[in-house]
């Protein structure tokens, strides 16, 4: 089956913890395709986005080489409302929520496990929750200030003066809001200490969205309208995407064995920063349960360049989860940037950590082993590309023809 190509392809986007939603994520594909096209010569159509519920967007793309076209409907699991909301809740809320995440890694030993597994994560994490910190002592600072000031210059007694600082700390600190927005620093510390409510297993606003996509990507096997359907997770959607997958089998156990091929690609994947949490017991039996399923293909993208995915972790055995013999899954993909970028534009991202993790689902300067574009929108099935994605790379001419022969004999390696 894996050898054969790709005619009509179906993909569920599970998005991280973004704002921007289906709209914003449009955007980065549309901009994206049109620098595909400027090294695959394709003859292409793009849909426009279409907002089908308040959980599903999709948009279809047409993408067609001399010898090949493939239909990809491109569905997106809409979050942002959720995410919007956690993000707006009053920071009375979550600062104590922020502080009591970080203080739980501290003491339950997870910071240093994550700092063991990978230290440039491991630091991000770190940085996060000291920005955090600073920007409370910040603010408590300047009430300190003030409230000497109206003591000492202005006369107020002791008590009032307290009042009046305590006031202006909470004051400067709500001031400072819109940086805490800007540098990331509300949004990550806002989502973690949810994350890992959902890795233990505890109720969570991720339940319902996970259950409807599940539940799509079920009713979509079975139609069987799709040669291959991909389940891509990127960031914290690498966390989320393999519980979609772990649901659908709840709901189906002959998922991937009678319809078309189910892929769960994660790409730049958060998971291990939360599932090496000793009480991330769901998170730990989703990885135990995809790890044995020989009807799923998990691919696991991780690059060294960027600092916010776990660099040749196993994901698996990294985790403390011992499967034995049966262990088929994940593959791990290991992705150069620079092999996928002009020296010019590389040189101009390399230290823009955020820019750099979102490589993973934008487009290439150049033609290289990883495409997403061509992953997701191509002929070549998706774990054809990870058995020997320079193999597979060179099957396509310049004019995009494809050598099918080529293609299969990478399958069947």
């Amino acid at each position: 089956m894996e050898a054969a190509l790709i005619r009509r392809r179906h993909v569920f986007y599970v998005e991280g913890y973004d704002p921007q939603g289906a709209a914003g994520y449009y955007d980065i594909f549309a901009r994206s395709w049109k620098r595909v096209l400027a090294i695959w010569p394709l003859k292409s159509k793009l849909g426009a986005l279409a907002i089908e519920s308040e959980e599903f967007a999709h948009w279809d793309i047409e993408a067609a080489g001399p010898n090949w076209q493939v239909s990809t409907r491109y569905e997106f699991l809409r979050q942002e409302h959720l995410i919007g909301a956690t993000i707006a809740e009053p920071l009375r809320r979550q600062v104590p929520r922020a502080l009591g995440w970080a203080l739980d890694y501290l003491v339950s030993g997870t910071l240093a496990r994550v700092l063991r597994a990978s230290w440039e994560f491991g630091l991000v994490l770190i940085y996060f929750q000291l920005m955090l910190l600073a920007w409370i002592a910040l603010a408590a600072g300047a009430g300190w200030l003030i409230a000497r000031a109206a003591t000492a210059y202005g006369g107020l007694p002791g008590l009032m003066g307290l009042l009046v600082g305590v006031v202006s700390a909470l004051a400067v600190f709500r001031l400072l809001r819109p940086l805490g927005q800007r540098w990331f620093v509300i949004q990550v510390n806002t989502h973690w200490p949810y994350l890992c409510e959902f890795a233990r297993g505890e109720p969570s606003w991720f339940d319902r969205p996970i259950e409807a996509c599940a539940q799509r990507l079920v009713a979509a096997a079975r139609a069987g309208a799709a040669d291959e359907i991909v389940v891509v997770g990127h960031s914290g959607g690498g966390a989320l995407a393999p519980v979609v997958v772990a649901r659908a089998l709840e709901l189906d156990p002959e998922l991937g064995r009678h319809g078309p091929r189910i892929v769960l690609l994660t790409l730049g994947s958060i998971l291990p920063g939360v599932a090496l949490h000793p009480k991330a017991v769901k998170l730990h039996a989703v990885v135990a349960r995809l790890a044995v399923e020989p009807s799923i293909a998990w691919i696991d993208c991780q690059s060294r360049k960027d600092v916010m995915n776990f660099w040749e972790f196993d994901t698996v055995a990294g985790l403390g989860i011992d499967v034995g013999p049966a262990r088929c899954n994940p593959t791990i993909w290991r992705l150069r940037f620079r092999d996928m970028l002009s020296s010019e534009f590389y040189g101009r991202i390399h230290w823009n950590f955020w820019r750099l993790h979102y490589q993973f689902i934008m487009a290439n300067d150049l033609r290289a082993p990883y495409d997403y574009f061509m992953l997701t929108c191509g002929p070549v099935p998706a774990a054809t590309w990870a058995r020997d994605g320079f193999a597979v790379l060179a099957a396509f001419g310049e004019d995009a023809a494809l050598a099918e022969d080529r293609v299969a004999s990478v399958a069947a390696a």
